[in-house]
């Protein structure tokens, strides 16, 4: 926790909003989706859709691959606290849509479904269609269940390791609109699924990488994303690390507060 709280002061001390921002691309990505005030109709599906999660009183088995939890002692978890401590914020929710539908994305894919409420804010686009993978068979019952409820027919959900669905995920689409990775916030998991899935992008592919200051090895793992010579323009929001491949882009990096 001091080490996020450190973290997160010194993003303060660097961060930027739209002043001085001397890229059009980001200026304009920033401006008119980052700091977007305007109200979306799917707003009121993903608030609904997190609403009932919250309201989810029941216990499951969560198998973790991951990192592990800094909130939960246990693997035996009520829904609602998952969705509170462990997802997505409504306010990133929202964020989330506004990329996708600024970004006009197409094909995604997700690493990491957890209860889908990330998922709902990719797919409440309806002309977005959205790959997601969970690891943990329970975790992933719910969030079927809640997209059956919310019509969300747009998203193929697939359960199990994520490097174990990899070939015939790239093998069915050729390439991605956007990538989400939000499964594994460890160094050596985080780099290579990145570089396992570079052969699925293209020139305005877009990926995002979430809890990028989770730990200092987090951090380290990020640091050498935005070196690698695929990588054009890098976001830092804190809590989301957002990469862009487009080739006529001078390299740069940037610290942006949301």
């Amino acid at each position: 926790m001091l080490f996020q709280i450190k973290s997160f002061l010194n993003f303060l001390m660097k961060s930027q909003n739209q002043h001085g921002l001397h890229s059009p691309f980001v200026y304009n990505l920033v401006t008119k989706c980052f700091y977007d005030k305007g109200f979306y109709k799917e707003y009121d599906l993903i608030r609904n859709y997190r609403n009932d999660l919250l309201r989810n009183k029941e216990f499951i088995e969560v198998t973790d691959f991951g990192a592990g939890s800094r909130v939960f002692n246990s693997n035996k978890r009520p829904v609602f606290s998952i969705a509170k401590n462990a997802g997505i914020t409504l306010h990133r929710a929202k964020l989330l849509y506004r990329i996708t539908n600024y970004l006009k994305i197409e094909n995604a894919l997700e690493l990491g479904t957890s209860l889908g409420v990330a998922s709902s804010a990719i797919a409440a686009n309806k002309r977005t269609k959205l790959t997601s993978i969970e690891g943990c068979p329970e975790t992933a019952g719910i969030a079927s269940e809640q997209f059956q409820k919310y019509a969300l027919k747009n998203i193929d959900l697939r359960i199990g390791k994520f490097e174990d669905q990899f070939e015939e995920i790239l093998q069915k689409n050729e390439n991605f609109d956007l990538i989400y990775f939000d499964g594994n916030h460890q160094k050596d998991a985080t780099l290579k699924y990145f570089k396992k899935l570079l052969p699925g992008i293209h020139n305005d592919s877009v990926f995002i990488f979430d809890d990028i200051h989770w730990s200092k090895d987090m951090q380290k793992a990020w640091a050498e994303i935005k070196k690698h010579p695929s990588v054009k323009v890098t976001i830092d929001t804190f809590q989301w690390g957002i990469v862009f491949f487009r080739k006529e882009q001078v390299k740069q990096d940037f610290i942006i507060r949301v």
